[in-house]
Protein backbone atom coordinates (compact mmCIF):
# COMPACT_ATOMS: atom_id res chain seq x y z
CA UNK A 1 0.00 0.00 0.00
CA UNK A 2 1.58 3.21 -1.04
CA UNK A 3 2.01 6.15 1.78
CA UNK A 4 0.26 9.06 -0.13
CA UNK A 5 1.92 11.33 2.37
CA UNK A 6 4.82 10.49 0.82
CA UNK A 7 4.09 10.71 -2.85
CA UNK A 8 5.90 13.27 -4.77
CA UNK A 9 3.68 16.22 -5.97
CA UNK A 10 3.24 15.85 -10.28
CA UNK A 11 5.82 17.67 -12.22
CA UNK A 12 4.02 20.21 -13.65
CA UNK A 13 3.62 21.16 -17.06
CA UNK A 14 6.67 23.70 -18.64
CA UNK A 15 4.58 26.31 -20.79
CA UNK A 16 7.13 26.55 -23.70
CA UNK A 17 5.03 29.53 -24.71
CA UNK A 18 5.18 31.91 -22.12
CA UNK A 19 9.18 30.85 -21.98
CA UNK A 20 9.67 31.64 -25.03
CA UNK A 21 7.87 34.83 -25.09
CA UNK A 22 9.75 35.74 -21.94
CA UNK A 23 13.36 34.99 -23.40
CA UNK A 24 12.50 36.73 -26.64
CA UNK A 25 11.36 39.89 -24.78
CA UNK A 26 14.87 40.14 -22.75
CA UNK A 27 16.56 39.43 -26.05
CA UNK A 28 15.47 42.48 -27.31
CA UNK A 29 15.87 44.79 -24.72
CA UNK A 30 19.72 43.56 -24.41
CA UNK A 31 19.99 43.80 -28.08
CA UNK A 32 21.70 40.54 -27.78
CA UNK A 33 21.65 40.08 -31.65
CA UNK A 34 22.45 43.51 -32.45
CA UNK A 35 26.14 43.63 -34.69
CA UNK A 36 28.08 46.15 -32.99
CA UNK A 37 30.26 47.82 -35.98
CA UNK A 38 32.63 49.19 -32.85
CA UNK A 39 33.70 46.01 -31.97
CA UNK A 40 37.13 44.48 -31.62
CA UNK A 41 36.17 40.91 -32.10
CA UNK A 42 36.34 39.55 -35.72
CA UNK A 43 33.53 40.52 -37.83
CA UNK A 44 31.06 37.47 -39.94
CA UNK A 45 27.98 37.81 -41.93
CA UNK A 46 25.82 35.47 -42.45
CA UNK A 47 23.15 36.42 -44.97
CA UNK A 48 20.52 33.95 -45.97
CA UNK A 49 18.35 34.68 -49.70
CA UNK A 50 15.54 37.25 -48.07
CA UNK A 51 11.92 35.61 -48.27
CA UNK A 52 9.58 36.90 -51.16
CA UNK A 53 6.18 38.85 -48.96
CA UNK A 54 3.42 36.20 -49.67
CA UNK A 55 2.04 36.59 -46.72
CA UNK A 56 2.45 33.82 -44.52
CA UNK A 57 5.81 31.82 -43.24
CA UNK A 58 5.79 28.30 -44.42
CA UNK A 59 8.08 25.42 -43.29
CA UNK A 60 10.59 25.89 -46.48
CA UNK A 61 11.25 29.59 -44.68
CA UNK A 62 11.79 27.83 -41.09
CA UNK A 63 14.25 25.03 -43.01
CA UNK A 64 16.07 27.89 -44.50
CA UNK A 65 16.38 30.62 -41.66
CA UNK A 66 16.98 27.54 -38.89
CA UNK A 67 20.68 26.57 -40.79
CA UNK A 68 21.67 30.17 -41.06
CA UNK A 69 20.31 30.70 -37.09
CA UNK A 70 22.52 27.58 -36.33
CA UNK A 71 25.93 29.55 -38.16
CA UNK A 72 25.55 33.12 -36.46
CA UNK A 73 24.86 31.45 -32.87
CA UNK A 74 27.69 29.40 -33.42
CA UNK A 75 29.83 31.79 -34.20
CA UNK A 76 28.79 34.31 -31.54
CA UNK A 77 29.89 31.81 -29.09
CA UNK A 78 33.01 31.18 -30.98
CA UNK A 79 33.50 34.78 -30.20
CA UNK A 80 32.62 36.33 -33.39
CA UNK A 81 30.98 39.75 -34.30
CA UNK A 82 28.16 38.43 -35.92
CA UNK A 83 25.82 40.98 -38.16
CA UNK A 84 22.58 38.41 -39.26
CA UNK A 85 20.40 40.68 -40.88
CA UNK A 86 16.68 39.89 -41.86
CA UNK A 87 15.20 41.44 -45.52
CA UNK A 88 12.14 41.02 -47.75
CA UNK A 89 12.42 40.91 -51.43
CA UNK A 90 9.35 42.85 -52.43
CA UNK A 91 9.79 44.49 -55.54
CA UNK A 92 8.66 43.13 -58.46
CA UNK A 93 4.93 41.91 -60.56
CA UNK A 94 4.21 39.32 -58.38
CA UNK A 95 3.12 41.55 -55.82
CA UNK A 96 0.95 43.91 -58.38
CA UNK A 97 -0.68 41.30 -59.53
CA UNK A 98 -2.06 40.17 -56.49
CA UNK A 99 -3.13 43.66 -55.18
CA UNK A 100 -4.69 43.79 -58.98
CA UNK A 101 -6.35 40.92 -58.13
CA UNK A 102 -7.72 41.87 -54.57
CA UNK A 103 -7.99 44.98 -55.59
CA UNK A 104 -6.08 47.20 -52.82
CA UNK A 105 -2.83 49.13 -53.67
CA UNK A 106 0.80 46.70 -53.72
CA UNK A 107 2.19 49.24 -50.87
CA UNK A 108 -0.48 48.34 -48.84
CA UNK A 109 -0.51 44.91 -49.51
CA UNK A 110 3.20 44.27 -49.62
CA UNK A 111 3.69 45.80 -46.15
CA UNK A 112 1.20 44.12 -44.60
CA UNK A 113 1.93 40.10 -45.79
CA UNK A 114 6.01 41.95 -43.79
CA UNK A 115 4.61 42.91 -41.03
CA UNK A 116 2.58 39.47 -40.33
CA UNK A 117 5.96 37.15 -41.65
CA UNK A 118 8.09 39.35 -39.50
CA UNK A 119 6.00 38.28 -36.17
CA UNK A 120 6.23 34.76 -37.19
CA UNK A 121 9.75 34.60 -37.78
CA UNK A 122 10.04 36.38 -34.54
CA UNK A 123 8.26 33.97 -32.67
CA UNK A 124 10.21 31.57 -33.85
CA UNK A 125 13.13 33.28 -32.29
CA UNK A 126 15.82 33.35 -34.92
CA UNK A 127 19.15 35.07 -33.92
CA UNK A 128 18.57 38.13 -36.23
CA UNK A 129 19.83 41.93 -36.14
CA UNK A 130 16.26 43.08 -36.33
CA UNK A 131 17.74 46.89 -36.60
CA UNK A 132 19.59 46.16 -40.15
CA UNK A 133 16.06 45.29 -41.27
CA UNK A 134 15.00 46.44 -45.34
CA UNK A 135 12.57 46.16 -47.85
CA UNK A 136 13.65 46.14 -51.34
CA UNK A 137 10.39 48.00 -52.38
CA UNK A 138 10.91 51.27 -49.99
CA UNK A 139 12.64 54.35 -51.39
CA UNK A 140 15.87 53.84 -48.70
CA UNK A 141 16.82 51.16 -50.62
CA UNK A 142 16.22 50.76 -54.56
CA UNK A 143 16.96 54.67 -54.43
CA UNK A 144 20.54 53.29 -54.05
CA UNK A 145 20.36 51.21 -56.81
CA UNK A 146 18.94 54.20 -59.48
CA UNK A 147 21.62 55.62 -58.43
CA UNK A 148 24.18 52.73 -59.30
CA UNK A 149 22.39 52.70 -62.57
CA UNK A 150 22.96 56.36 -63.49
CA UNK A 151 26.57 55.52 -62.54
CA UNK A 152 26.77 53.16 -64.68
CA UNK A 153 24.96 54.16 -67.61
CA UNK A 154 27.40 57.54 -67.42
CA UNK A 155 30.21 54.91 -67.66
CA UNK A 156 29.10 53.56 -71.00
CA UNK A 157 27.92 50.14 -69.52
CA UNK A 158 24.65 50.51 -69.84
CA UNK A 159 22.95 49.88 -73.62
CA UNK A 160 18.61 49.80 -74.59
CA UNK A 161 17.87 48.18 -77.69
CA UNK A 162 15.06 45.05 -78.80
CA UNK A 163 15.17 41.57 -77.54
CA UNK A 164 13.14 38.98 -77.79
CA UNK A 165 11.49 37.90 -73.99
CA UNK A 166 9.20 35.33 -73.05
CA UNK A 167 5.93 37.21 -72.12
CA UNK A 168 3.26 35.92 -70.37
CA UNK A 169 -0.19 36.96 -70.91
CA UNK A 170 -1.68 36.57 -67.50
CA UNK A 171 0.72 37.91 -65.08
CA UNK A 172 1.99 40.63 -67.80
CA UNK A 173 5.54 40.17 -66.99
CA UNK A 174 8.51 38.55 -68.15
CA UNK A 175 9.94 35.24 -67.47
CA UNK A 176 13.23 33.83 -68.00
CA UNK A 177 13.58 30.48 -70.11
CA UNK A 178 13.89 28.10 -66.68
CA UNK A 179 9.95 30.15 -65.93
CA UNK A 180 9.06 28.07 -68.95
CA UNK A 181 7.62 24.67 -68.53
CA UNK A 182 6.67 22.73 -71.82
CA UNK A 183 5.33 26.90 -73.21
CA UNK A 184 3.98 27.95 -70.08
CA UNK A 185 4.59 30.08 -67.37
CA UNK A 186 5.83 28.37 -63.89
CA UNK A 187 3.02 30.80 -62.23
CA UNK A 188 0.08 31.58 -64.14
CA UNK A 189 0.29 28.53 -66.60
CA UNK A 190 -0.84 30.81 -69.37
CA UNK A 191 1.20 29.98 -72.76
CA UNK A 192 3.80 31.80 -73.19
CA UNK A 193 3.84 34.48 -75.99
CA UNK A 194 7.65 35.64 -77.82
CA UNK A 195 7.96 39.31 -77.98
CA UNK A 196 10.03 41.81 -79.13
CA UNK A 197 10.68 44.56 -75.67
CA UNK A 198 12.91 47.45 -75.27
CA UNK A 199 15.43 46.65 -72.52
CA UNK A 200 18.57 47.90 -70.30
CA UNK A 201 21.43 45.56 -70.49
CA UNK A 202 24.52 45.74 -68.30
CA UNK A 203 27.15 44.93 -70.25
CA UNK A 204 29.08 42.58 -67.74
CA UNK A 205 30.98 40.92 -70.93
CA UNK A 206 33.40 43.80 -70.53
CA UNK A 207 34.52 42.14 -67.24
CA UNK A 208 34.05 38.18 -68.84
CA UNK A 209 37.72 37.55 -68.14
CA UNK A 210 37.81 39.24 -64.55
CA UNK A 211 34.85 37.12 -63.41
CA UNK A 212 36.20 34.16 -65.26
CA UNK A 213 39.15 34.93 -63.32
CA UNK A 214 37.71 35.30 -60.06
CA UNK A 215 36.28 31.66 -60.18
CA UNK A 216 39.58 30.00 -59.85
CA UNK A 217 39.32 32.18 -56.35
CA UNK A 218 36.84 30.19 -54.95
CA UNK A 219 38.18 26.74 -54.00
CA UNK A 220 35.20 26.44 -51.00
CA UNK A 221 32.46 26.58 -53.80
CA UNK A 222 30.96 23.55 -55.10
CA UNK A 223 32.18 22.25 -58.36
CA UNK A 224 28.71 22.18 -60.45
CA UNK A 225 27.99 25.98 -58.39
CA UNK A 226 31.46 27.89 -59.98
CA UNK A 227 30.16 25.75 -63.39
CA UNK A 228 26.78 27.04 -63.18
CA UNK A 229 28.18 30.04 -62.85
CA UNK A 230 30.66 29.82 -65.72
CA UNK A 231 27.68 29.05 -68.00
CA UNK A 232 25.87 32.56 -66.98
CA UNK A 233 29.18 34.53 -67.42
CA UNK A 234 28.74 32.20 -71.00
CA UNK A 235 32.40 33.45 -72.43
CA UNK A 236 33.05 32.10 -76.13
CA UNK A 237 34.91 33.16 -78.48
CA UNK A 238 34.46 30.15 -81.24
CA UNK A 239 36.88 28.53 -83.36
CA UNK A 240 39.80 28.98 -86.16
CA UNK A 241 39.75 27.35 -89.32
CA UNK A 242 42.20 26.76 -92.24
CA UNK A 243 41.45 24.96 -95.53
CA UNK A 244 44.18 24.16 -98.17
CA UNK A 245 42.90 23.08 -101.77
CA UNK A 246 43.65 19.67 -102.86
CA UNK A 247 44.12 18.49 -106.50
CA UNK A 248 42.28 15.97 -107.64
CA UNK A 249 42.49 13.36 -110.59
CA UNK A 250 39.35 15.16 -112.17
CA UNK A 251 41.05 18.69 -112.37
CA UNK A 252 38.97 20.05 -109.59
CA UNK A 253 39.87 20.45 -106.08
CA UNK A 254 38.17 19.55 -103.11
CA UNK A 255 38.93 21.35 -99.72
CA UNK A 256 39.68 19.43 -96.78
CA UNK A 257 39.63 21.49 -92.98
CA UNK A 258 42.46 20.62 -90.35
CA UNK A 259 40.93 19.82 -87.36
CA UNK A 260 39.81 23.10 -85.34
CA UNK A 261 41.70 24.64 -83.02
CA UNK A 262 40.01 25.99 -79.96
CA UNK A 263 41.01 29.05 -78.65
CA UNK A 264 39.06 28.53 -75.14
CA UNK A 265 38.85 25.05 -73.95
CA UNK A 266 35.09 25.60 -72.86
CA UNK A 267 33.87 26.96 -76.18
CA UNK A 268 30.59 26.22 -76.72
CA UNK A 269 27.96 24.76 -79.70
CA UNK A 270 27.33 28.52 -80.93
CA UNK A 271 30.71 28.41 -82.66
CA UNK A 272 30.82 27.76 -86.29
CA UNK A 273 31.15 24.48 -87.25
CA UNK A 274 33.51 22.91 -90.20
CA UNK A 275 31.91 22.41 -93.64
CA UNK A 276 30.94 18.99 -94.21
CA UNK A 277 32.80 17.29 -96.99
CA UNK A 278 31.70 14.41 -99.38
CA UNK A 279 34.17 11.52 -99.57
CA UNK A 280 33.79 8.35 -101.01
CA UNK A 281 32.82 5.07 -98.86
CA UNK A 282 35.79 2.61 -97.99
CA UNK A 283 34.92 -0.70 -99.18
CA UNK A 284 33.48 -2.84 -96.20
CA UNK A 285 35.49 -5.15 -94.29
CA UNK A 286 34.71 -8.69 -94.82
CA UNK A 287 33.72 -10.79 -91.87
CA UNK A 288 35.40 -13.99 -90.82
CA UNK A 289 34.61 -16.45 -88.57
CA UNK A 290 36.25 -16.77 -85.87
CA UNK A 291 39.12 -19.52 -85.47
CA UNK A 292 38.35 -23.24 -84.10
CA UNK A 293 40.09 -22.56 -80.99
CA UNK A 294 38.25 -19.64 -80.03
CA UNK A 295 35.79 -19.43 -77.09
CA UNK A 296 33.00 -18.60 -80.37
CA UNK A 297 33.87 -21.45 -82.27
CA UNK A 298 30.68 -23.34 -81.09
CA UNK A 299 28.45 -20.22 -81.68
CA UNK A 300 29.92 -19.76 -85.32
CA UNK A 301 27.25 -22.22 -87.23
CA UNK A 302 24.33 -20.30 -85.52
CA UNK A 303 22.14 -17.73 -87.24
CA UNK A 304 22.58 -14.32 -86.08
CA UNK A 305 19.34 -12.91 -84.18
CA UNK A 306 17.45 -10.38 -85.81
CA UNK A 307 17.50 -6.71 -85.16
CA UNK A 308 14.50 -7.27 -82.45
CA UNK A 309 16.41 -8.98 -80.48
CA UNK A 310 19.19 -6.91 -80.44
CA UNK A 311 16.93 -4.07 -79.81
CA UNK A 312 16.10 -5.98 -76.53
CA UNK A 313 19.51 -6.87 -75.80
CA UNK A 314 20.52 -2.88 -76.14
CA UNK A 315 17.91 -1.99 -74.30
CA UNK A 316 18.78 -4.38 -71.42
CA UNK A 317 19.94 -3.03 -68.08
CA UNK A 318 23.72 -3.60 -66.84
CA UNK A 319 22.80 -6.29 -64.41
CA UNK A 320 21.10 -8.33 -66.81
CA UNK A 321 22.36 -11.26 -68.89
CA UNK A 322 22.30 -12.06 -72.59
CA UNK A 323 21.63 -15.14 -71.88
CA UNK A 324 18.03 -15.97 -72.23
CA UNK A 325 16.50 -17.41 -68.83
CA UNK A 326 13.52 -18.79 -67.32
CA UNK A 327 10.74 -16.25 -66.99
CA UNK A 328 11.28 -17.34 -63.48
CA UNK A 329 14.61 -15.18 -63.42
CA UNK A 330 14.18 -11.33 -62.40
CA UNK A 331 16.28 -8.67 -62.77
CA UNK A 332 16.53 -6.47 -59.09
CA UNK A 333 14.64 -3.25 -59.08
CA UNK A 334 13.73 -3.72 -62.88
CA UNK A 335 10.73 -4.91 -65.15
CA UNK A 336 11.20 -8.22 -66.20
CA UNK A 337 13.15 -8.76 -69.58
CA UNK A 338 10.73 -10.68 -72.63
CA UNK A 339 12.19 -13.09 -74.24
Amino acid sequence: MVDERRADPPPAKFDFVAAEARWQAAWADAGTFRADDASPKPKLYVLEMFPYPSGKIHVGHVRNYAMGDVIARTRRAQGFEVLHPMGWDAFGMPAENAAIERGVHPREWTLANIATMKGQLQRLGFALDWSRELATCLPDYYGHEQALFLELMAAGLVVRKASAVNWDPVDHTVLANEQVIDGRGWRSGAVVERRQLNQWFLKITDFADDLLAGLAGLDQWPDKVRLMQENWIGKSVGLKFTFTPLPLAGGEKQLQSTPPVPTRSSARASSPSPPITRSRRPPPRPTLPPPPSSPGARKAGRPRPSSRRRRNWASTPACASRIRSTPRRRCPSTSPISS
